[in-house]
């Protein structure tokens, strides 16, 4: 309020009817009368409290203004903790992820440990399996020759005997075998 007075108050003493000559305070003279309108619509002005208003108004701009600043920093606040949870919360997830993968590495060289150790001994049991096929196959050959000579043997036997014994030494012979017979199941 007090600059505008004293801005009058410059306004009026820096007119320049001061340096024209003749009667400044006359209806005639167009300065004196602008002064007169100017001064009589800042009296308006004043009397309707129009600074006052102007002044009201840059003062609730400058609280807007400032309660938009507060709620920007509360926000700016708030946006700062929530990137601060979620690179807290993005570490904590790369290290699991980290932790996974370690374990992941670590089962897979157990794991392939594990199937070498499986192989070898599946390889063994494969190798003593067609060990025991072949040895199994040995005794089965030999126990065929076996039979083979054996039914030879008692075919030619049975020839021979056939060829040389007489009816009455077979029958002689029957009654023998017949004999131990019935001694050894009774």
């Amino acid at each position: 309020m007090k600059t505008l007075i004293s801005t009058l108050t410059l306004t009026v003493l820096a007119t320049p009817s001061f340096a024209s000559s003749g009667s400044f305070f006359s209806l005639n003279n167009t300065n004196f009368v602008v002064t007169i309108a100017f001064l009589l619509f800042i009296a308006l002005l004043v009397y309707l409290k129009v600074p006052g208003k102007l002044t009201g108004m840059l003062d609730q701009r400058a609280v807007d203004i400032k309660s938009d600043l507060d709620e920007a920093r509360a926000l700016r606040d708030e946006a700062r903790a929530v990137l601060a949870s979620y690179e807290r919360k993005q570490k904590e997830v790369q290290e699991q992820a980290d932790k996974i993968v370690k374990n992941a590495k670590n089962e897979a060289k157990t794991a392939a440990v594990q199937a070498k150790a499986d192989l070898k001994a599946s390889i063994a049991r494969r190798i003593q399996a067609a060990q025991d096929q072949i040895k199994s196959a040995e005794v089965a050959a030999i126990k065929e020759v076996r039979d083979t000579a054996i039914t030879v043997a008692t075919a030619v036997v049975s020839d021979v005997i056939a060829s040389t014994m007489s009816a009455q030494d077979a029958g002689g012979l029957i009654d023998a075998a017949i004999k131990d017979v019935a001694e050894k199941l009774h």
